[in-house]
């Protein structure tokens, strides 16, 4: 019987490991750990009015934009600031085209920013990013980043971690039978 007392006190010592290990690996939250960031799309602040006016046409023309909430009467109603109102049409063309990187540019007008550029009662809807730099993997502000879309560097470790444990714990098993 020493030899499987030889065996029980390593295999509880990996076990002592994998349970300290994962409180540093588990899902904080949908997206199994990934960490998100808001994005928007917003006309920069060295544009010209003229050239916004121009994207902002075209945006709530031909690009489809939902322009509704910056007519008169809209909650983003602004005769005061032509960059509001033309960001509140980017930041809608640029969420219904998937936040890819050409989707907010608008002739180098425009902008990505993880700023909230809501004001009053003006709420800009706004885009969710797993926080790697790029626009990949990109949900609406409504939806959680699912683990099939993006995997943390801690899940990759963690599953990295398993394959070598296994290994271990089988060559314990087999040193330990064997010896």
């Amino acid at each position: 019987m020493p030899r499987r007392k030889s065996f029980v006190i390593p295999a509880c010592l990996l076990l002592l490991f994998l349970l300290t290990l994962s409180p540093f690996c588990g899902a904080s939250g949908s997206g199994g750990g990934v960490p998100r960031q808001e994005l928007w799309c917003v006309a920069k602040n060295n544009a010209e009015d003229s050239a916004l006016l121009t994207a902002l046409d075209w945006a709530c023309g031909a690009g489809g934009a939902d322009c509704g909430p910056i007519q008169q009467g809209g909650a983003c109603y602004d005769t005061s600031s032509v960059q509001n109102t033309a960001s509140y049409a980017f930041n809608d063309y640029f969420l219904k085209h998937g936040m890819a990187d050409d989707s907010c540019n608008f002739n180098n007008n425009a902008a990505v920013t993880s700023l909230n550029p809501s004001f009053g009662n003006c709420k800009f809807p706004s885009g969710l990013t797993a926080s790697n730099g790029s626009f990949t993997g990109s949900t609406s502000s409504n939806v959680g980043l699912g683990p099939s879309e993006d995997m943390n560097g801690c899940m990759k470790v963690s599953q990295g971690w398993w394959f070598w444990i296994l290994g271990i714990s089988h060559l314990l098993l087999v040193v330990s039978v064997s010896g």
